[in-house]
């Protein structure tokens, strides 16, 4: 087995106690370092614990840079990357897009008016749990095979968002002129109406306004409960998928050959 076919298996998640190891270690710096940003925040945290915020931040860049590099090396392991262009179509990958984010503040550090703003891009590293999340991969895998639904459901919320807020414009104008003064404008009260947030900055005051108003806030209930209830449910059954194909492939594991690798047939490290 070849050094790189090695850490392509350490890094892609292949089943052994070491890639496991791995990966919870890349994870639980995710966490630590999302947990910094927030606390950092904090003036009298920043403070106190400068010294210690600055050289986890370090860590984390050193970390996450060898990660990106050996990514891009490993790269030329998978089919779909191999060839003089893999590692350019694998960097245009959105988890690879991700990955680069999350060493950008490495990037400027010579520039300080990048420093402000790169303080809190660090929180990007959070999109790179989805790697190692198996309830983060089976959401993305729901939101795509459910996307067409989706779609179909927003255009009929759009529908309601423009018809709503047109009606609401015509009983409102004269009384409101001001307030609900074009129905774009009235538009933002269809939105927090519809979503039933209602910030109260615009509210209709006459009678058929507030009936509208009324119907609206019902209707939107009920519009929003649908997506809401066709994604719990294909996430809940997807995830119950997930879990069980995984049970049964660690169990015939256990229970067959030591494992070997796809890539170059050797055996997976331990």
């Amino acid at each position: 087995m070849t050094l790189r076919c090695r850490a392509y298996q350490l890094l892609e998640g292949h089943p052994s106690p070491l890639g496991a190891a791995v990966r919870w270690f890349l994870a639980a710096l995710i966490v630590v370092n999302v947990a910094a940003v927030v606390l950092e925040t904090v003036p009298t945290l920043r403070a106190s614990y400068a010294a210690g915020f600055y050289a986890l931040e370090a860590a984390s860049l050193s970390i996450f840079g060898v990660e990106y590099l050996l990514r891009l090396w490993t790269a030329g392991e998978h089919e779909r990357y191999r060839g003089p262009l893999g590692r350019l179509r694998w960097a245009l990958t959105p988890g690879a897009i991700v990955d680069l984010l999350a060493i950008a503040p490495a990037l400027f550090l010579t520039d300080l008016r990048m420093v402000r703003i790169l303080r809190l891009s660090r929180l990007v590293r959070i999109a790179k749990l989805g790697r190692y999340s198996l309830a983060l991969r089976t959401l993305r895998r729901v939101l795509i095979a459910r996307l067409p639904d989706v779609l179909s459901l927003s255009f009929v919320l759009l529908i309601l968002l423009v018809l709503s807020s047109s009606l609401m414009y015509l009983l409102e104008r004269d009384a409101q002129p001001d307030t609900f003064s074009s129905i774009p404008a009235t538009m933002w009260w269809g939105i927090v109406t519809l979503t039933t947030i209602g910030y109260g900055d615009m509210a209709p005051v006459t009678a058929e306004g507030k009936l509208l108003g009324s119907f609206v806030a019902i209707l939107g209930l009920g519009m929003f409960a649908l997506p809401a209830g066709l994604l719990g449910g294909a996430f809940v059954e997807e995830l119950g998928k997930a879990r069980r194909l995984n049970r049964e492939q660690r169990a015939a594991a256990a229970n067959s050959a030591p494992p070997r690798c796809p890539h170059c047939d050797g055996p997976l490290p331990s």
